[in-house]
């Protein structure tokens, strides 16, 4: 009896194109179509969630009572800096609504040249996302722009190519869902990305990356999109989401393979 080694199964196929194999290029194309899909579902789910607009601002409200107790609320005197700072909406501007183009080179480039490490980027970025439509459907939440008084709609009234996205409440966004904020979460993930794949390698190169969250922070507060606790919310997320696909990756390990297909 011997191995027949073109018979590996489906999990040894992706395993050597996950570590740069010869096809680890067309793994990577599948890899990114099948998470371009799922952004596509996760989009349409964001659109469903939210509706609710009543209890998002009860919420809104609630949430603003709170920061004040815990005197972190900053929204209002940050909003009105940026204001008041015409050199720095059009940069902020630009940083908030283009910030996907770092999602996207982000994937690309730890899909290509990451395999390994792109496996588990790919289920935290998953979990993320899922973990985030259940928060939305949980608690719709108004952002400052809506629900706190004298908050400009900065990215609304300078937005790219004179759109009104942000203020226009019939196409199809979800403006409700400021908890948590995806902008912070999905800058957390690529800078963790870029840290995970560098820090043994360049760590100097590494730890700019934390920057993008950092600048993404002070964006979507001072713009008036969302709360401090907004934040917190997005850490969280972010940390559970991390920790399941660490968990995940551990049972995947501990879980026995199935056999290599044999033959007399």
């Amino acid at each position: 009896m011997r191995n027949n080694g073109a018979s590996g199964g489906r999990g040894s196929a992706w395993a050597r194109g996950a570590r740069g194999g010869p096809r680890s290029s067309r793994w990577a194309v599948v890899e990114l179509v099948g998470l371009a899909a799922w952004f596509v579902v996760f989009t349409r789910l964001h659109a469903l969630t939210g509706q609710d607009v009543s209890a998002a601002t009860r919420n809104a409200v609630g949430l603003q009572s709170l920061e004040r107790a815990a005197h972190l609320d900053i929204e209002l005197a940050a909003n009105q800096w940026l204001a008041q700072a015409p050199v720095l909406i059009q940069p902020s501007v630009y940083f908030y609504r283009l910030y996907y183009v770092a999602l996207i080179g982000v994937l690309v480039w730890a899909a290509l040249r990451h395999g390994d490490l792109y496996v588990r980027l790919r289920r935290v970025l998953v979990a993320m996302t899922v973990l985030a439509l259940l928060v939305w459907w949980a608690l719709p939440m108004s952002p400052p722009r809506f629900a706190l008084s004298g908050v400009v709609d900065i990215i609304g009234e300078n937005d790219l190519l004179g759109s009104r996205a942000s203020t226009t409440m019939d196409n199809g966004q979800n403006h409700f869902s400021a908890m948590p904020s995806m902008h912070v979460a999905l800058a957390a993930w690529c800078a963790f990305a870029v840290w995970s794949a560098l820090r043994r390698t360049h760590p100097r190169a590494a730890l700019p990356a934390w920057l993008f969250p950092v600048l993404m922070v002070v964006v979507v507060i001072a713009t008036g999109n969302h709360y401090v606790l907004d934040i917190a919310g997005s850490a969280a997320v972010f940390a559970v989401a991390v920790a399941a696909a660490a968990a995940w990756a551990r049972v995947r390990r501990r879980s026995p393979r199935p056999p290599l297909s044999t033959h007399s």
